[in-house]
């Protein structure tokens, strides 16, 4: 299994990830991200490396 990790300090609050993946980020009340559920199983790995991708800014990142 794979986890995320987000950089608060990189964030723009852009919110890309959210957009194409509302189940594993949202742009909290201070306008960055939040990761909702780090774990990401296999079966999701290519949808969410595509939100995270999607990060103009980088502050993403998929370990595992």
């Amino acid at each position: 299994m794979s986890a995320i990790e987000a950089d608060k300090t990189v964030c723009e609050g852009i919110g890309m990830c959210e957009a194409q993946a509302d189940n594993y980020f949202q742009v909290g009340d201070d306008g960055l991200v939040d990761v909702l559920t780090a774990e990401v199983p296999e079966s999701d790995r290519g949808y969410v490396r595509a939100a995270i991708d999607s990060c103009p800014v980088s502050a993403l990142r998929l370990k595992g």
